[in-house]
């Protein structure tokens, strides 16, 4: 049996690193010969995650052909977001909880996609189904994963599934989610210490709508003032960005992960859909999105329909 990568998403998120981590654990005690594997650095949230729990860093890849003819894809199955050469290898495996868009294949595989608030909740149910035991590590890794898509269970991502698979894996780690989950997520909101272009390439993704190329990314923060103190510098890496990779409309989600608010910074065009989508006239190159925290839910189907109008 020939050997098998697994990764998520570009700028990986702290999911998309351990949700790769765990299926590879899964598929392991299974049968299969995978190695976890990452298509970037981990961001700070995710260092601390890993410093945690004394997990290493995944391997960084930039090509996926010159090691192996097959990979498992986990977090994401958009091609832009994954491996440059991902068109050179076959996909065997999806395991996701996002919208399917742009993906097909030539051959038939393992797809599991779930509208659930976490990449690491569908893994977990596969874990029950295969009846293989979770390590208390692994454990603390997946609850991590849960509580950072689903900012501490408080986005509209998370469903009730999501709920009791981190009171389970908890319970495994030994772990009060509720105290370790707010550490977490401010460690991901050191914002000082970084470039502006770390700032926008820590969690982004690009979306194909319509014709346009549109990249969100997205920042957490417990102080939006903060982030917007830089918006001009921000405005500069986005528009610096859209130039070099061909991005139509660069929208940067600043969200407060205490009170669940957002403001969004809007580079480029077109900007008509931004407004249909939200209901607002951009000001100052801004829109006020209060109650709006997930890219997946709140940020990319509005902007689909409005772009598809």
């Amino acid at each position: 049996m020939s050997k098998e990568l697994i990764f998520g998403h570009q700028s990986p998120d702290t999911d998309a690193i351990v949700a790769a981590k765990a299926l590879s654990y899964l598929e392991n005690k299974l049968g299969a010969d995978t190695e976890a594997v990452a298509l970037g650095e981990p961001n700070e949230e995710t260092q601390f995650v890993l410093k945690h729990f004394d997990e290493p860093a995944l391997r960084v890849i930039t090509k996926a052909a010159p090691e192996v003819d097959s990979v498992m894809l986990v977090d994401h199955n958009e091609p832009q977001q994954s491996v440059s050469d991902i068109a050179d290898v076959t996909v065997s495996h999806v395991v996701d909880h996002h919208r399917i868009n742009n993906f097909n294949t030539a051959q038939p595989l393992f797809y599991r996609a779930e509208p659930l608030g976490c990449c690491s909740t569908v893994i977990y149910k596969m874990f029950a189904e295969n009846e293989v035991e979770i390590p208390a590590k692994l454990a603390g890794l997946m609850l991590s994963a849960i509580i950072s898509d689903t900012l501490l269970l408080k986005s509209p991502t998370t469903t009730q599934t999501d709920v009791d698979v981190v009171k389970d894996l908890a319970k495994i780690a030994g772990i009060d989610y509720q105290a370790y989950g707010l550490e977490m997520l401010k460690a991901g909101t050191n914002l000082a210490s970084k470039s502006e272009k770390e700032l926008i390439d820590a969690d982004a993704k690009s979306f194909e709508l319509n014709g346009s190329t549109v990249r969100v990314a997205q920042i957490n923060t417990v102080d939006l003032p903060e982030v917007f103190d830089r918006q001009a510098a921000l405005e500069a890496a986005a528009k610096a960005e859209n130039a070099a990779e061909g991005y139509d409309l660069f929208l940067i989600l600043a969200t407060n992960i205490l009170d669940s608010n957002s403001e969004l910074l809007v580079v480029g065009e077109p900007t008509a859909p931004v407004e249909t989508a939200f209901g607002k006239k951009i000001e100052n190159n801004r829109l006020s999105l209060p109650g709006v925290v997930s890219r997946k839910k709140q940020v990319v189907p509005p902007l689909t329909d409005a772009f598809n109008a």
